[in-house]
């Protein structure tokens, strides 16, 4: 809308303009005195005392509103949609009409002043000038404030007949002009007056007419003239301030129609004592209403009274309490009387049935004998059934329903309690981080190991998470070279897991500890390096989806009663979908000397981790030493193992850092090759390390070269016989005892093939003195 349009309108002072027209009616109320008045003005209700159009329907004249009906109002080339229908009281639209609290809620336009960077007015209406006439109308002085906003604005504020006056003024010394409009659009947004660029006056009680201008008194405008040209005061309900990303350039062109007014009104401006005397032909409140003064001005108005709702000028409805417990309590007998309701206790009980009931002494007597009674039957059966119940309930919170799906055993409480004679001492194999493990013997004499979580109650959750997410991984796994579980107990508030007992400890007890003969070979070095490649081969490759283990090093390198390598603990690991390569991390998991250093550096979990992994792992076969050993007297065992590997590779001077015997020609060509590919694996760059296949194919040839030399050089000896009889029913997949002799030592691992119809899932045990999840 243009402003030469707007002005005129916004510049004639707002009269009280009684105007007809009456729209079309949408509902009648049900005990109005004239049957066909309407009682809406498109969605805003219109309640009697006031009227649409038809005097008929109105109390009195001055209650008598306008309903049009619009569809757009057009100036120049400008069209601004307009609502439907709109409430006129006069010409102020109208938004809302309370009965409860006695105010009208009008749309009132803004007084404002525009200015150019020197100080020179360009656009402006600042004279606002407010008449509700002489009816029983008043501004609100409970909820009108006469609002200014903008830098150095003042605004007079004066009732029409010149009883009152009243000034407000807003400053913006010493605060930047970014900051003032960030203060002005914050303060219209929260309705509260911060003090900078911003001024809220009340207005006295009983105002009918209002007058109050806004301008800007300095001349100079250079410092606030670009974010605040204008200056604006209104009077505005301070309950609906709603001007959120208020532009002070903007505003006379954006919509002024939201600005609210209050107004109050009285039914008739006489006491209520004259006005009884006329009762009933003028007297407006009806029946179960009375009559309260006004606190604004002369007059009364009606409210219904206490246990009565409805419309006080028509009559009020009795409120059937009964039927709105949440607003009526009742704690006995509910019955509904006119304006109230009684509320008796039950039987036996005494006190208001309002406020609460207390049971009477003979009552008390005679339910505490019979309570007691109840109790100790109700306690004998909840012995019998309680530790049924808190099964059943720990089975279900631990996932049960899904996991007894899974093809693992469910075991009952009891028989772990028995296999482990109560998870006595004497079949305590140890700690890890996770929980305690124990030896556990099942009824057909199956050996397993047992893992009981040691985490508190209070942590049960994060456990039983940590449970399923190890659940979730294992389920996924099938590999003879991986720790089987056995099944798992649901029945216990932590869950128990039971895996497949491992005897011969872990590859780090071999290495680094027990200095078994098992490792005084290069052939069982190279065997137990190429079985665990295996295994993550299959965990990269095979696994659907693929896992990342995260966490391998050589006490999660279980040896079975044959020697055979045993990948275990998948606490860390986690599975790789189709749409994703890699698992991003806030935390970092692992352990200090075999974690991947891009990991560390970017918390990318890759395939290519566990291949710089398992190449700390082959160095520790090589080598005979640990990823680290800070507390170490020896020199060269407190530099990190990796650097200390890669300079002697570099240096070519691998076999001083080889710590056991080479016993045949060409050993040492096998040794070199499996240090270049341990070499490769601890790459700093990810891309650059081999995969997982290419590490085990790489290690199985190595291995089968071995194994070719060995053989040709065992035929000049005694058991050359018994050796080739090994290897062929090797290759005919059954299973076999394979001897291996060098030097003075003598050992035999004997291998089985999974069978083929095998599915149990696969879980992660890491073992330190049989520690599992350390």
């Amino acid at each position: 809308m243009e402003k030469n349009t707007v002005l005129p309108l916004m510049n004639a002072t707002i009269l009280l303009l009684l105007l007809s027209g009456v729209t079309s009616l949408s509902t009648t109320y049900p005990n109005a005195i004239h049957g066909d008045c309407s009682d809406k003005c498109g969605n805003i209700t219109v309640p009697y005392p006031f009227g649409i159009g038809d005097p008929k329907c109105a109390f009195s004249d001055a209650f008598l509103l306008n309903c049009t009906s619009s569809t757009s109002t057009s100036s120049s080339a400008v069209t601004t949609a307009a609502p439907p229908h709109e409430l006129l009281f006069g010409n102020i639209p109208v938004t809302n009409i309370s009965l409860e609290e006695g105010t009208l809620s009008s749309i009132m336009y803004a007084a404002y002043s525009c200015y150019d960077e020197n100080g020179l007015m360009e656009d402006n209406y600042f004279n606002q000038s407010i008449s509700l006439g002489e009816g029983p109308f008043r501004f609100s002085d409970a909820h009108n404030k006469l609002t200014v906003f903008g830098c150095d604005a003042m605004a007079i504020m004066t009732d029409a007949p010149g009883n009152f006056g009243s000034a407000c003024i807003s400053f913006c010394n010493g605060v930047s002009a970014a900051n003032v409009s960030r203060r002005i659009s914050a303060a219209a947004s929260s309705s509260v007056c911060s003090g900078i660029g911003c001024c809220q006056s009340l207005i006295p009680q009983g105002l009918k007419t209002l007058d109050f201008t806004v301008e800007r008194p300095r001349s100079n405008q250079s410092d606030i003239w670009e974010s605040n040209p204008c200056v604006f005061a209104f009077l505005g309900d301070d309950r609906f301030f709603d001007f959120g990303g208020l532009d002070l350039a903007e505003f006379p062109d954006r919509n002024p129609s939201n600005l609210s007014t209050a107004i109050e009104w009285v039914v008739e401006e006489k006491h209520c004592e004259e006005a009884r005397l006329n009762a009933p032909s003028s007297y407006a409140c009806r029946e179960d209403s009375d009559c309260v003064y006004s606190e604004n001005g002369n007059g009364y108005r009606c409210l219904c009274k206490p246990g009565f709702r409805g419309n006080p000028y028509l009559g009020c409805q009795d409120i059937n309490e009964c039927e709105e417990p949440e607003n009526y309590p009742c704690h006995g007998r509910c019955k509904n009387t006119k304006g109230n309701y009684t509320c008796s206790c039950p039987v036996g009980m005494r006190g208001d049935g309002k406020v609460a009931c207390q049971v009477s002494s003979v009552t008390a007597i005679v339910a505490v004998t019979g309570g007691v009674i109840l109790l100790v039957t109700i306690g004998l059966l909840a012995f019998i059934i309680y530790r049924r119940r808190k099964r059943e309930k720990n089975f279900l919170l631990n996932g049960g329903m899904l996991l007894k799906h899974q093809r693992v055993r469910i075991f009952r409480e009891f028989e772990l309690s028995k296999a482990t004679k109560n998870f006595d001492a004497t079949h305590f194999l140890g700690e890890g981080g996770f929980g305690r493990v124990y030896k556990g013997i099942l009824p057909d004499n199956t050996v397993v190991a047992i893992k009981k979580p040691k985490g508190s109650i209070d942590k049960a959750q994060t456990i039983n998470q940590e449970f399923e997410h190890e659940i979730t991984i294992v389920s996924q796994v099938n590999h003879i070279h991986v720790v089987k579980v056995v099944g798992l107990c649901l029945e216990t508030k932590l869950p128990l897991l039971v895996y497949e007992f491992i005897p011969n400890g872990t590859l780090f007890d071999h290495v680094h500890r027990k200095r078994s003969d098992l490792m005084s070979t290069w052939k069982n070095r190279l065997r137990i390096a190429t079985e665990i490649a295996q295994a993550l081969d299959y965990l990269h490759s095979l696994a659907n989806p693929p896992i990342i283990h995260g966490d391998i090093k050589s006490t999660n390198i279980l040896l079975d009663e044959g020697f055979r390598a045993k990948v275990a603990d998948f606490g860390a690991s986690v599975l790789i979908y189709p749409d994703q390569a890699t698992a991003m991390f806030d935390k970092i998991q692992g352990t200090l000397g075999y974690l991947d250093p891009e990991y560390l550096v970017t918390g990318n979990l890759t395939p290519m981790s566990d291949v710089y992994s398992f190449g700390v792992v082959m160095v520790e076969l090589l080598t005979g030493r640990k990823p680290y050993s800070g507390s170490s007297t020896r020199t060269e065992e407190k530099v990190n193992l990796v650097q200390y590997f890669l300079s002697s590779v570099g240096d070519m001077n691998l076999g001083r850092i080889v710590n056991f015997v080479v016993a045949r020609e060409g050993e040492m060509e096998e040794i070199e090759a499996f240090a270049e590919v341990a070499r490769r694996c601890l790459s700093s760059s990810g891309i650059k390390r081999p995969v997982m296949k290419e590490v085990a194919e790489e290690l199985g040839r190595l291995l089968r070269r071995l194994d070719k030399n060995s053989w040709e050089s065992d035929r000049k000896g005694d058991n050359g016989g018994e050796e080739m009889e090994c290897l062929l029913r090797k290759n005919g997949g059954e299973s076999c005892s394979m001897s291996f002799g060098g030097g003075s030592e003598f050992w035999s691992v004997r291998t089985e093939e999974p069978p083929a119809t095998e599915t149990h899932s696969i879980v992660a045990m890491e073992m330190g003195s049989y520690e599992i999840f350390r």
